[in-house]
């Protein structure tokens, strides 16, 4: 019974080894894209009036960032961003247009696909659409 109590416990040492030697090595092939912000709050916006923020990046790794893809949550947002490649220490852009067309509080995400670390980040943008006049931006 000790003998194979000792047994298990040496083959797990073993493969607890041999699988943290597998994981990949820093993500030296990946770009990185460190961001100003990853949220904008609108405010108060008016009704049937869209609204454009720009989140604007720096890729910080040692590889061009390359965007394959930008989503939104919901079709009432519409993104656009930096189509080229992003070279190390250059600068890119998101930009999410929503469409304040339903009165009220809206929260919506945009997802950035990308050769990044975990493969993409999300971005949010919020605020309140009101159908009074506003006297901001």
């Amino acid at each position: 019974m000790k003998k194979l109590f000792f047994l298990m416990i040496v083959l797990g040492a073993v493969a607890v080894n041999g699988f943290a030697q597998t994981a990949p090595a820093a993500n030296a092939d990946l770009a990185v894209a460190t961001f100003d912000a990853q949220n904008f709050d609108f405010g108060k916006i008016k009704q049937s009036v869209p609204v454009t923020h720009e989140f604007k990046f720096t890729n910080t790794g040692k590889v061009p960032m390359i965007i394959t893809n930008v989503q939104a949550s919901c079709g009432c947002t519409t993104p656009d961003w930096s189509k080229e490649p992003v070279a190390p220490g250059g600068k890119g852009f998101i930009k999410a247009t929503y469409n304040a067309a339903a009165a009220g509080a809206f929260n919506k995400a945009v997802t950035m696909t990308a050769n990044i670390p975990n493969g993409s980040v999300q971005l949010f943008i919020k605020g309140e659409v009101t159908t009074t006049p506003v006297n901001n931006r």
